[in-house]
């Protein structure tokens, strides 16, 4: 069994390097299969969900050469179809793109039904809306997706029911190559849709309209290789934004993209905290500061992130008075709520809202990482609050944070990461 154990406390002080964004990495990985030639990609995190991908792409028949810790060569001229291991695929919910891949370079697809975090019922119906319309017969049977396009991948206009990101970057994955062109409307807007349009364009796609609500696909007859760096990853800034507020720690943060954390830092400045934008960083402060209450509501990019719920949560704990935080996204995003009330807080959930009580202090004690994002704020809870905390379930967090525990360690953070005996399986051997 793996832990994170704190001994919390300490206030944070110095500066964090950000890694690549992970919604993004995962999007061009499996995008790769569809380029005729290499493509080097940079600026990878050392995450799970990365390797994960990279080895799905490896089972395909794709060769994959570590250049550095974080740049990989992918050549899939050599790919095959339908080759996905289904344990790998079900460890991870963005393995969804490997469909819409497969559909445009092969005009089939075949893959295991996704895995991730869960958080209540995730549908890929849009997903499915998409491919059929441009021209797939899409079916689902004992796990697996199965997608075929018999006359080829055919432009077409396509209007998503609810706003989804996962679906705008498949189908734009899927419609590439198709002939023709295709109109997604009620398109996502956030910045890894950019950088998954910015990749293909820059292997010769022709994309336009990515950021907006609607984009526009020029299919076109091949994709060739190239060199590209994804954008830095705006959750982990965010998370450790938080971080140093609530420790009433100093951070610098470098790698960012600062407009990609306008409505974290809004939130932040609304609730007292120091926050300065640099030019590609950001400096957060909590120092002799009291925080107040605040009102927030995740929503689509531009809004407030849905993958920052969890943490600012931890925030909305430490502030005086109360907060309300309403979940405009997931469903059963508010898991991590028995946690953190576990550790002291005063949180209520009514449907898809938290009612935070604030201004006690946290105290430390053994949690769960219960997914990714409420992985992280168990950290920042963990670092807030005075005594050892365990964190269990750790697993999730090496899906997206790529050398959290040396990151904050570097900054003042008394953290480690252990290996523990596990239990059963001792008890099992004995």
């Amino acid at each position: 069994m793996e832990n994170i154990i704190i001994n919390g406390g300490k206030k944070l002080f110095g500066e964090i390097e950000v890694s690549g964004m992970k919604n993004a990495a995962v999007a061009v990985i499996f995008a790769c299969l569809l380029v005729k030639g290499k493509c080097v990609i940079e600026n990878l995190p050392n995450i799970s969900d990365v390797d994960t991908s990279l080895k799905i792409l490896s089972s395909c028949g794709a060769n994959i050469r570590r250049l550095s810790s974080t740049v990989v060569e992918i050549d899939c001229r050599r790919a095959e179809c339908g080759r996905s291991p289904y344990e790998l695929v079900r460890k991870m919910r963005a393995s969804y793109y490997l469909i819409g891949a497969e559909l445009g370079r092969f005009h089939r697809a075949y893959v295991g039904c996704p895995g991730g975090c869960d958080f209540g019922i995730r549908p890929i119906d849009q997903h499915i809306k998409g491919f059929e319309a441009l021209g797939a017969k899409v079916s689902v049977e004992g796990g697996y997706v199965e997608a075929v396009a018999e006359n080829g991948v055919i432009g077409n206009q396509v209007y998503f029911d609810s706003v989804s990101v996962g679906a705008t970057m498949n189908i734009m994955i899927a419609a590439v190559l198709a002939k023709g062109t295709t109109m997604i409307e009620n398109a996502a807007r956030e910045p890894h849709i950019v950088d998954l349009a910015n990749f293909l364009n820059t292997c010769g796609a022709d994309i336009t309209g990515a950021g907006t609500d609607v984009i526009k696909i020029k299919g076109v007859e091949s994709l060739h290789g190239c060199t590209y760096a994804i954008i830095p990853d705006m959750i982990e800034a965010g998370t450790y934004m938080i971080a140093a507020a609530a420790t009433k720690g100093r951070l610098k943060i470098n790698n960012v993209i600062p407009k990609h954390l306008e409505s974290i830092s809004a939130k932040l400045e609304e609730m007292g905290v120091y926050v300065e934008e640099l030019d590609d960083a950001i400096i957060v402060s909590g120092e002799d500061r009291t925080f107040n209450r605040v009102n927030i509501k995740t929503l689509p990019y531009p809004g407030f992130p849905t993958d920052m719920n969890p943490q600012m949560c931890v925030l909305l704990c430490l502030a005086e008075g109360t907060s309300y935080l309403t979940e405009g996204v997931w469903d059963s995003r508010f898991r991590y709520v028995e946690e953190l009330n576990r550790m002291g807080a005063t949180i209520k959930v009514d449907g898809k809202t938290a009612v935070v009580e604030g201004g006690a202090p946290l105290t430390a004690a053994p949690v769960r990482a219960v997914d990714l994002r409420a992985g992280a704020a168990m950290i920042i809870a963990g670092l807030t609050a005075k005594g050892k905390t365990v964190i269990d379930d750790i697993y999730h967090i090496k899906r997206g944070y790529d050398g959290i525990v040396e990151k904050l360690r570097d900054v003042g953070a008394e953290i480690t990461e252990v290996i523990t005996p596990d239990p059963a399986a001792f008890d099992q051997a004995n």
